[in-house]
């Protein structure tokens, strides 16, 4: 059988799951997502009140990012693109114990590679450290080193919470998965108001990092009793002879590599932020917790929920690339709805979202801190169409067994961002006359135009592979009008009244926005309008 192209596998064929079925998956994703989201917002709040953009709020930002790092390098993305396509196909053909023996093959396989990392990573902390934030030093240094050895440990949970994740995908249960985040962010609020105004900031810091121990060991023990109720099969062991195994294996190291690619544009940012002014990892820190709010809510949910679906599918090539097409038109639609006036939110108004979301009564975080944010949240906006749609192009690859595409677009797009940040952080502010801190926005602004670049080229190559599609150009005008005509009332809203308090202002301004551009896109016929307008009154 050749693993390369699911499209050669024969000519009986299932017929593909509808439309609505992906819908009602992206929505169960979107769900979770967004109470995660929600959960991880009030974390973020109550980080800004007690933190704001001091020294323990740089540190706090950068020994987050070295755990993250490895959660996403060997977890959620390297399973949904490499162990998904293979156990879901097994599944649809009916060989359940042969899918429980990759199962468990895979689960051993992580949790001994995660064990040595781990270890290696508690007594590497300051040499790591030295990578990613090169520019701090003396107490922001030290406090850095001892929260990063402290999170190590917890990185194993996530991995195999991400293990979890792909099981539970695999099988049509898509909410949990994406819920659990929840009792994580739980477990850092708890210590965060427990500890806060009690301690110094450098203590709370660490008392907060604890709770995200805590709370990693919780994300995986709320999974693993459904998992293997779903999975009985499930076997323990290496299993690397196994035909199925070292598939997963084959497209595992493509696509961990094009993982940490990716990530590493992370950790650029936060190299390239640095040496700026105290505060800038931070605020970048703060822009990114809303900026990935629509990704996750929209871009991630639309394509976790079609990758099960479009691996499942057995078919002849014409049958299989007929249905991706279908998907990706379908599935960009849906994303373009909801991330276009997200886009614009962010480049118009984004100091009401900032300051709504992280500005408290007495707390550290100010209005001045709610424009720093926007600047950066504006830079960011120029990317999110690109990259929230670009990963449903990267699941298209995935689901056709090809994680080496997706990995030259992203080392492509890390080189330009690298390249281009540095410009744009470092010596630009500068010959603009303006403030350092600045180059932080310029860093977000980079990043997106890379963007754009990496989802030109996967959509050309994926449109060489499955046939051309068109882009809906006509659609997306649309949005962007109404959007923009919104924003327009919403600046007169603001204008009009100057509301001071922040969720006063954010209530005031954006829900009208909101409800502009619904009945502008319902007005121009977009069809997802209508249908949420339709919604919104049986409710009421």
């Amino acid at each position: 059988m050749n693993t390369d192209n699911p499209a050669q596998a024969g000519d009986s064929s299932r017929p593909p799951a509808p439309h609505a079925s992906v819908a009602r998956s992206a929505f169960l994703v979107g769900a979770g997502i967004f109470l995660s989201r929600i959960a991880g917002l009030v974390r973020e709040r109550i980080l800004a009140h007690y933190f704001g953009t001091t020294l323990a709020a740089d540190a706090f930002r950068a020994a987050m990012k070295i755990p993250n790092f490895l959660q996403n390098l060997f977890g959620e993305g390297v399973i949904s693109a490499s162990f998904i396509p293979v156990y879901a196909k097994l599944q649809a053909q009916g060989e359940k114990e042969e899918a429980g023996r990759v199962a468990g093959a895979i689960f051993s396989l992580l949790a001994l590679i995660t064990s040595f990392v781990v270890l290696a990573g508690v007594l590497a902390t300051p040499w790591f450290v030295a990578a990613i934030a090169p520019g701090f030093a003396g107490e922001k240094r030290r406090l850095t080193i001892q929260l990063v050895r402290i999170l190590f440990p917890g990185v194993g949970f996530l991995v195999i919470s991400s293990w979890c994740l792909g099981i539970l995908n695999s099988h049509g249960r898509f909410f949990l998965s994406y819920v659990s985040p929840v009792v994580w962010n739980a477990a850092v609020i708890a210590s965060l108001i427990w500890y806060g105004g009690r301690v110094e900031l450098s203590y709370l810091a660490v008392y907060g990092i604890w709770g995200s121990v805590a709370g990693s060991l919780l994300q995986l023990l709320v999974q693993l009793p459904v998992v293997l109720r779903l999975a009985p099969a499930i076997r323990l062991g290496l299993g690397v002879a196994n035909q199925n195994v070292r598939t997963v294996i084959v497209n595992f190291v493509p696509v961990f590599i094009s993982r940490g690619v990716v990530q590493l544009s992370a950790f650029v940012d936060t190299i390239l932020a640095s040496p700026l002014p105290t505060g800038g990892v931070a605020a970048l820190g703060y822009a990114q917790t809303i900026y990935l709010l629509p990704v996750s809510l929209f871009g991630m949910a639309v394509s976790a929920a079609e990758l099960p679906g479009m691996s499942s599918v057995l078919g002849n090539e014409q049958q299989v690339a007929e249905l991706l097409r279908g998907r990706i038109l379908s599935s960009t639609r849906r994303i373009g709805f909801f991330v276009v006036p997200s886009a614009v939110a962010f480049f118009v108004l984004g100091d009401i979202v900032a300051s709504a979301i992280y500005q408290t009564n007495n707390g550290r975080f100010q209005h001045a801190d709610s424009a720093y944010v926007w600047g950066i949240l504006a830079g960011s906006a120029v990317g999110l169409v690109a990259s929230t749609v670009g990963r449903l192009y990267s699941s298209a690859y995935y689901a056709l067994r090809d994680t080496r595409t997706p990995l030259r677009f992203a080392i492509l797009r890390v080189v330009l961002t690298t390249a281009l940040g540095y410009l744009a952080a470092l010596p630009l502010p500068k010959l603009l006359g303006i403030d350092p801190k600045w180059g932080v926005a310029g860093l977000t602004a980079s990043a997106g135009f890379a963007a754009w670049v990496e989802f030109l080229l996967l959509r050309r190559g994926m449109n060489r592979r499955i046939g051309h599609s068109q882009f809906p150009t006509i659609y997306f005008a649309k949005l962007w009008m109404s959007a923009v005509a919104a924003a327009g009332v919403a600046w007169g809203i603001r204008l009009w009244l100057h509301p001071q308090r922040p969720l006063v202002a954010a209530a005031l301004i954006l829900i009208p926005y909101g409800l502009a551009y619904l009945g502008l896109t319902a007005a121009l016929g977009i069809e997802q309008a209508s249908a949420l307008a339709r919604r919104i009154m049986r409710r009421s």
